[in-house]
């Protein structure tokens, strides 16, 4: 089958037609996993739709804090996205073959958003600093242009390492097997099955686990270490519990994000090596779960988006009971 489905170009690459996903197909109750991941996707789809369009109507919530957080929802969106209807469109036809093209997208869109909710929490983690730590200069220092400017920067550096990752796959032959062991086309899974010198997409691989992983909860540690600093330098109790609500929300966006990977990543490092059905169940939940909670997050303990949210259903509930009185005038 994989001789089959090959091809060999003119550099003497050898490129299959596609790969073979079969992340889900060993996985024991599968068809209920499967349902959960399109129960959480719907949930995500409608949470951060709402939510952006919130921020985006509402002109006061137009700061640098919600514009993260509104790109945080676009992120969360590409990144539920990618692998979810794939996953759940393989299960239900029974199809697992991905062409080698698609395969290349999915993987940019997974593995690029994926990066980018890792610079999303930075951004965040950089706004609470500012106006904790440097709270006189707060609004000249975080302005809504030097947040899109961070932002910006984030989503080029994402784009452009993802395309120099997926464009360095294009250089692999595959000439033995094409079946991949994972729930979308991992970057990793992908080169693996790679028959040539696959050293450059490996380092390229490490570098970005290192640096997105480690590097950006490093940075949110040590800015969160500052804050506290800061914080206890407050003689008044009061603006000190106003000061760490404020962080309350982002915390548990980084706990939530980092916390599944972190534990499964110390388990097989010090511990032993996790079953790889564990492994892809718990790397499938870290990626799926997180975007559907960051919205309920903010908009529950978040004064303006839960009062805007109150003002819609208000409205909703005025509208309906003046056409429920309008249908029984003109019985």
């Amino acid at each position: 089958m994989a001789i089959l489905a090959t091809s060999i170009t003119n550099d003497s690459i050898i490129r299959p037609a596609g790969f073979y996903v079969i992340g889900f197909r060993d996985l024991k109750f599968a068809d209920l996993y499967l349902i959960f991941l399109g129960f959480i996707y719907i949930v995500t789809a409608v949470c951060n739709s709402f939510l952006i369009s919130v921020i985006w109507i509402d002109r006061c919530l137009h700061t640098p804090k919600y514009i993260a957080v509104a790109n945080l929802g676009v992120v969360d969106l590409i990144l539920s996205t990618s692998f979810i209807p794939s996953a759940i469109n393989t299960f239900v036809t029974k199809d697992t073959f991905m062409s080698f093209n698609a395969c290349l997208t999915q993987m940019f869109f997974y593995s690029g958003s994926a990066i980018l909710e890792s610079l999303s929490l930075i951004a965040l983690a950089y706004d609470r600093l500012i106006a904790i730590c440097f709270p006189l200069r707060h609004n000249s220092l975080n302005t809504p242009t030097s947040m899109i400017s961070i932002l910006a920067i984030a989503w080029s550096y994402s784009v452009g390492i993802m395309v120099f990752g997926v464009l360095s796959l294009t250089k692999l032959s595959f000439c033995d097997s094409l079946t991949v062991y994972s729930f979308f086309c991992d970057y990793v899974a992908v080169f693996a099955l790679a028959c040539n010198d696959s050293t450059l997409q490996w380092t390229t691989a490490a570098s970005l686990s290192s640096m997105i992983g480690f590097g950006a909860l490093s940075f949110i540690l040590m800015s969160y270490t500052c804050i506290l600093a800061a914080v206890f330098r407050m003689k008044n109790v009061e603006s000190r519990y106003k000061a760490l609500a404020t962080c309350t929300e982002h915390l548990v966006l980084v706990a939530i994000y980092y916390g599944p990977i972190m534990t499964l990543y110390v388990v097989e490092l010090f511990l032993f090596r996790v079953d790889p059905t564990v492994r892809l169940m718990s790397v499938s939940f870290a990626s799926c779960v997180p975007p559907c909670l960051n919205p309920i997050v903010y908009s529950l303990s978040t004064k303006e988006i839960r009062n805007r949210l109150l003002a819609i259903l208000h409205k909703v509930k005025e509208v309906t009971w003046e056409g429920q009185t309008e249908t029984q005038r003109l019985r």
